[in-house]
């Protein structure tokens, strides 16, 4: 099938390619793309039969929901002619659960636009399962009715499942109940306050329910589905990766973000498919490929080496093996900047979506900026109350008592009204946390308390980097303040606060989460409202942009050959950051939202700190303890 790519650093050939792609540059030009083929699928049936959309929940679709919602409001898209079948719904599974993706559909499109609930179909949760092969074959028969679904829309899970076809699913299956994989209920774990709390059950339709859809769109986006977007696209079909069943329907179009195309051959590896045009960056990623591949130094690349891996025509453009080999050992070895190096005496802005991000992904880098005597902010813009468990909210009203009740030292005793202050207190909390169900919103007391906790901790981590609590700042933005996983969009009120720090500050450089592989998409949501400061603050060119660095580290790290800064950390550097990292008690030990890493952020961030300094060893340069690496944009 052929292929369309849209975004600028794609180049080869499609040729491995078994289902169309489109590659879009951003998560929301990708929802603007696939919102508006959904319309005019829509538009295409005005004033003729109804037609029929297969819906899916989860957050990548939420882009395409919000444009769907923004076309009808704004351009008089009309639902009125449009029959819906979501693909799935956890079982057992109330429609009134915060859980549940009847209530997600309702909130996140069908409330916002003009369908019919008549012709709005989800799989029940409360199906008794006495009854669950006769109300599945009932929904199998809607469909028919219905006359077949005319676009289907799916997400793609870490297993490579669509719906919850999970891995052993078959070609033939019809909308069942199916038992949950182990991967898929982790996770899912964000959404449910732990692994615990998620069903293990859900009805989903079938494979051969989703391939007799006449148009299917797929998406992905974010780092972490790279791997299995190349399995579904280049991989043999297999039961093992539901999604490579797609490869046999002849209308199906995967979109995906550059970073979930970033394993496709086309974009990882396009020499090995078809001629390029070579640029810096590509030579560089090309000869670092080749040295991993040979396990060899940089400098011990031979012709041969080119030749047997199709990368001859860039040895004919330098004329030897040794001139290609030292420019990239050099473009290599000019990334790497210790503190001497690295700036001094600018105002600087580092922005950390969560309360720990920060020391997690740059404590090294930021302890050596201050070390060079700029002047450091560290702006937290989101409160993290939601990663704080209710033992950790317990233990601190019991020390609350305690000290309220007893005094310390020889200070007077705190009057009985005030007492009786901290008691109500503790009791409207304590009550509250017993009758609490799995994945509640907290009451605005415990919201408040998990807030001040992570509060605490952010500015005990960042006294370890050397800084105090007048360098630390607490945005707050309004989309995170649901109580809930899943945030409202960014909005006018959440770039008004980062505008209003940016004109404040007056900052030479800033720092910004660039890794968009969180469980939850808040890094992503930060940078959307960093960015729309930025351009507003910036955008006319009356004042001089500051310098935008880059930083990952939570999720995953820079790749050598895409950073622009590699900053080496000693032993004791490396400690350090540690240290600061285990500041956050609230986190250690375990985590609400761990991903699908059961490591501690700390565990990973030494496992991930060595590997890059070894990986720079491996390919022949100076030998570091440890590194981090970020991207200047």
């Amino acid at each position: 099938m052929s292929s369309l790519h849209i975004a600028p650093s794609g180049v080869g050939s499609t040729a491995r390619e078994r289902i169309r792609t489109v590659v879009l540059t951003t998560h929301d030009e990708l929802a603007r793309h696939v919102a508006a083929r959904m319309a005019t699928v829509i538009r295409a049936h005005h004033g003729g039969r109804h037609v029929v959309l297969g819906l899916a929940t989860g957050s990548t679709p939420i882009g395409v929901y919000r444009e769907l919602i923004r076309l009808h409001r704004d351009e008089g898209l009309s639902f009125r002619n449009v029959v819906s079948f979501n693909l799935d719904e956890y079982w057992p599974m109330s429609k009134e659960s915060i859980h549940s993706y009847h209530r997600f559909m309702w909130e996140n499109l069908f409330s916002h636009v003009d369908i019919d609930p008549a012709n709005v179909h989800i799989p029940d949760g409360a199906w008794p399962r006495e009854r669950m092969d006769a109300a599945c074959a009932e929904y199998e028969a809607q469909i028919v009715a219905a006359g077949g679904i005319d676009f289907q829309l799916l997400g793609i899970g870490k297993t490579g499942h669509i719906g919850f076809n999970e891995p052993g699913s078959g070609e033939l299956s019809r909308t069942r109940l199916i038992h949950l994989d182990s991967i898929t209920r982790r996770d899912a774990s964000a959404d449910f306050f732990g692994e615990a709390n998620v069903p293990r059950e859900a009805v989903t339709m079938g494979i051969a329910t989703i391939l007799q859809a006449r148009e299917i769109a797929i998406l992905a986006t974010g780092e972490h589905k790279s791997g299995v977007v190349r399995r579904a696209v280049e991989g043999e079909i297999d039961r093992a990766v539901a999604a490579t069943f797609l490869q046999r329907h002849a209308n199906t179009t995967f979109y995906v973000d550059e970073a979930a195309a970033a394993d496709l051959t086309r974009i990882a590896t396009p020499w090995i498919v078809d001629d390029v045009q070579w640029s810096d960056a590509l030579e560089l990623r090309a000869v670092t490929w080749l040295a991993k591949q040979m396990n060899k130094a940089i400098l011990k690349l031979t012709e041969q080496d080119y030749a047997e891996h199709h990368l001859s025509s860039l040895v004919s453009r330098h004329g030897t093996p040794g001139a290609v080999n030292g420019l990239v050992f050099n473009a290599l070895g000019a990334k790497i900047r210790g503190k001497s190096k690295l700036p001094r005496n600018l105002r600087v802005i580092c922005f950390s979506p969560h309360p720990d991000d920060d020391v997690i992904s740059m404590g090294g880098i930021l302890r050596k900026f201050v070390e060079n005597q700029n002047d450091m902010l560290v702006a937290y813009m989101t409160s993290g109350n939601i990663a704080v468990f209710d033992h950790d909210v317990r233990r601190y009203m019991d020390f609350l008592e305690r000290l309220d009740g007893e005094g310390v030292g020889d200070a007077p005793r705190e009057s009985r009204t005030e007492r009786r202050a901290a008691g109500a207190l503790a009791d409207t909390v304590r009550t509250f946390l017993d009758r609490k169900r799995p994945g509640e919103v907290d009451i605005p007391e415990v919201q408040d308390i998990k807030r001040i906790i992570r509060e605490s901790e952010a500015v005990s981590g960042i006294e370890v980097m050397g800084l105090g609590r007048e360098h630390a700042r607490f945005l707050n933005l309004p989309f995170y303040q649901t109580g809930k996983v899943r945030k409202d969009p960014i909005g006018p009120a959440d770039v008004a606060i980062v505008t209003a720090l940016l004109r404040e500050i007056k900052p030479d450089l800033i720092f910004v989460a660039g890794d968009l592989s969180d469980p939850h998409g808040t890094h992503r949501m930060c940078k959307e409202a960093i960015d729309a400061a930025v351009e507003e603050v910036y955008g006319d060119g009356s004042i001089a942009r500051p310098q935008i660095w880059l930083y990952r580290g939570a999720w995953q790290e820079w790749p050598v050959t895409e950073a622009t800064v590699l900053c080496p950390m000693s032993q004791e550097e490396l400690t350090l950051k540690i240290q600061a990292i285990f500041k956050h008690q609230s986190q250690k030990d375990s985590m609400p939202f761990p991903g699908q890493d059961e490591r501690e952020f700390w565990q990973r961030v030494e496992q991930r700190n060595k590997a890059t300094s070894a990986e720079l060893d491996r390919l022949g340069l100076a030998e570091y303890f440890a590194m981090e690496a970020y991207v200047i944009a």
